[in-house]
């Protein structure tokens, strides 16, 4: 009797290197394929994916690095970032080998779509990653791992925020060409930072309706960024969508971009108010845990983030 070792459906599963040589249309392809049965023949642990949408590195990295410590097998990490960028990364970081593929983004223009798709594609590779969150690189956490991961994976709702806003830089972004596939009515905006679900990933990556209409008269000062998830969603998947972002940020001084914050900034009074200053719905409970993560910090509040942030957040 020959004697072998069963390989089952382990190389199948196995996730994928993060760099490869797809092409985008590859990707976007692999990626959108679905089992038709939903009962796992084997055992799965659910995992979240992290995707970090940079220009350089990510700059907050020791924090995140405390933040992910003793979690292992819980969490998978994705970075796009500037295909020009080429910084090292520690082979002890957990952020080392987790660049993908990418290309050139310009804010406000749908290459920052096509970045938003394509890591969440690498990450659908995996088919452990359930919840998939989108971070920059001056991103924070609010609590610790399990905190956050059990608010994800026990949420019966997926966090993109979409509101219809009246005046020039809400309704007067749509463009009449978009018809009829998309009407005013159902254009929205809201922040890009997204937390969903699987189901909804792969709805976004396998987009072949909504998203070519963007590439083709969004353009020119309509900021797709901040309409085209909103919209998706208002429009087909609303009934599953909470219409708020767990990601904290602040535009209350007005203009185009939100406030940084500095190392003068990081009080614990301050975390604290970020992290329980206001009331929202989680399960249809009332809550005052409404936001997981919060931007934008400066490299200049590392130090006194990390000073705090672990003691407060209760890290490990």
């Amino acid at each position: 009797m020959t004697n072998f070792t069963r390989i089952g459906l382990r190389e199948f599963l196995k996730p994928p290197m993060a760099m490869h040589d797809m092409s985008d249309e590859e990707l976007l392809w692999r990626a959108s394929m679905v089992p038709m049965f939903h009962k796992l023949p084997f055992k799965q642990t659910p995992k979240v994916a992290f995707l970090f949408l940079t220009k350089g590195p990510v700059l907050l990295a020791p924090l995140w690095e405390r933040f992910f410590k003793g979690n292992e097998g819980l969490y998978s990490i994705y970075v796009h970032s500037n295909p020009f960028f080429n910084g090292t990364v520690p082979e002890s970081s957990v952020f080392h080998g987790r660049r993908i593929p990418s290309k050139e983004v310009r804010w406000g223009e749908n290459s920052m779509i096509e970045a938003e798709r394509r890591l969440l594609a690498n990450a659908l590779l995996d088919f452990s990653n359930q919840r998939f969150v989108l971070l920059s690189e001056s991103c924070i956490p609010l609590f610790n791992f399990s905190t956050i991961y059990s608010y994800l994976m026990d949420s019966t709702k997926t966090f993109v925020e979409a509101y219809d806003l009246p005046g020039e830089v809400g309704r007067g972004r749509y463009r009449p060409n978009m018809m009829p596939q998309i009407r005013l009515s159902q254009w929205r905006k809201g922040s890009q930072w997204f937390q969903i679900d699987r189901a909804l990933a792969l709805q976004i990556v396998s987009d072949r309706q909504y998203f070519p209409v963007f590439k083709k008269y969004c353009n020119h000062n309509c900021y797709s960024d901040e309409h085209y998830l909103p919209t998706l969603v208002n429009i087909k998947f609303w009934k599953r969508n909470s219409n708020r972002t767990l990601t904290c940020v602040d535009w209350s001084r007005g203009g185009p971009h939100p406030s940084r914050y500095f190392r003068n900034d990081v009080t614990v009074e301050f975390l604290n108010k970020l992290r329980y200053g206001r009331s929202c719905q989680y399960n249809g409970q009332t809550t005052n845990v409404c936001h997981l993560f919060a931007r934008k910090f400066t490299p200049h509040a590392l130090d006194r983030l990390l000073r705090f942030a672990p003691k407060i957040m209760q890290f490990n």
